[in-house]
């Protein structure tokens, strides 16, 4: 008998993140889940992130009593439910109606933070009014100072806690396969725009209610009188800084209060460097396949940064991550969180904000299963020595 995934649209049937990924790409339309499921030029990073982990093997200890794991941990002084943060991406408004706050809602159901994006489609002011959780905010640092003071004000009076700042946007990736789908900039190809057509259900619900979702924490920024999503991208494509540097971010070090995170971390030398500017964490990351390719994963550098550096900040990594195992084999190589972007996505593409948790679930299940069959009552009891790579 021929072994088949579920070819369905329920997202309750769905049993693992793959499942959840297939039903999220016949949901979208194709330049919709381009946009997610792409990387750059030939993807070999994208691909390098999902090897790392079957390079990773497990070595388990038997007969161990450990009885129901538990899973929490702190990170920055604040109880997470799992080792998980959602990491912050952009124009969730096209995966489903109000994306954005769809995952914060489920996150905070999780127990666990979610990261706004400088180019999500929901305001952070009315976020952090509406979920009661941990709310993060990412910034990408663009060339207009006052800009980049504007936003950082704005987490602030948000009360946002924790500000992630991207390291690793001097320039766009080259995302080929995503360019295919238009003949122009911001202008589908009539086949596309076909394929539009052929998914109704999502154009009754992402783009009829109110029309192409908005980059809300830039309005301000924009020409009066208009704040398409079209301008929006435009406006960050004339605003990306080839000139960060890390004076730049001992200038964003003394304006900002609380924790400080600097993601696109992929040396020890650069990981040095965020403890020297008064980092409080970093992202070991290579934004998801996204920018330059043939790159190294940020679970690749993970033991060397971790065994240098982690008891000086606190060490988060993302790239890749699927399943409840990938996750526990981070902390096991001495990370103290994980990021997930895409996995998470699949699951809002799915089904909203319970399909979000649905994958939540999904992975906590396999986390607590791993944990039983590893011996490991916490997570504190992961290490090294469980593993072999």
């Amino acid at each position: 008998m021929k072994r088949e995934h579920y070819a369905g649209r329920d997202f309750r049937r769905a049993v693992n993140i793959e499942d959840l990924r297939r039903i999220a790409r016949r949901r979208l339309p194709a330049f919709s889940f381009e946009y997610v499921e792409g990387g750059s030029e030939d993807e070999v990073a994208l691909r390098r992130n999902r090897d790392v982990f079957e390079r990773i093997t497990w070595l388990p200890r038997t007969l161990a009593g450990v009885g129901a794991p538990d899973l929490t941990t702190e990170i920055f002084g604040r109880t997470c439910h799992l080792p998980v943060i959602i990491a912050p991406t952009g124009f969730n408004g096209l995966l489903w109606p109000q994306g954005d706050l769809a995952l914060a809602r489920a996150a905070a159901s999780a127990g666990i933070p979610f990261t706004l994006s400088t180019v999500s489609n929901y305001s952070l002011a009315k976020m952090k009014t509406e979920v009661d959780g941990q709310v993060w905010f990412q910034l990408y640092p663009v060339k207009d100072q006052k800009a980049i003071d504007r936003l950082v004000d704005m987490a602030r009076e948000a009360g946002v806690e924790t500000l992630v700042v991207t390291t690793d946007v001097p320039i766009f990736g080259a995302r080929e396969w995503d360019l295919r789908n238009y003949s122009a900039p911001m202008q589908l190809r009539f086949s596309r725009k076909l394929d539009v057509l052929a998914h109704p259900r999502w154009l009754w619900q992402v783009m009829v209610p109110k029309g192409a979702p908005r980059f809300e924490n830039l309005i301000e920024f924009l020409p009066p009188g208009v704040r398409s999503a079209m301008v929006g991208a435009r406006y960050m494509g004339t605003q990306i800084n080839a000139k960060l540097a890390w004076e730049d971010m001992e200038r964003l070090r003394r304006r900002w209060p609380g924790k400080l995170v600097l993601k696109g971390v992929l040396c020890v030398e650069d990981a040095r460097r965020a403890v020297e500017v008064g980092a409080d964490g970093i992202v070991l990351s290579n934004h998801g396949g996204r920018q330059i390719d043939s790159c190294v994963s940020g679970v690749e550098l993970l033991p060397a940064v971790a065994s240098e550096l982690g008891d000086r900040l606190t060490v988060l990594v993302d790239g890749g991550f699927r399943r409840g195992a990938d996750v526990l084999k981070a902390m096991a190589l001495g990370a103290h969180g994980v990021m997930i972007g895409r996995a998470a996505l699949y699951g809002l593409a799915a089904g909203g904000e319970a399909g979000v948790s649905h994958g939540l679930t999904l992975l906590r299940t396999e986390m607590e299963r791993v944990m039983l069959l590893l011996g490991c009552r916490t997570l504190g009891e992961l290490g090294r020595h469980l593993i072999r790579s």
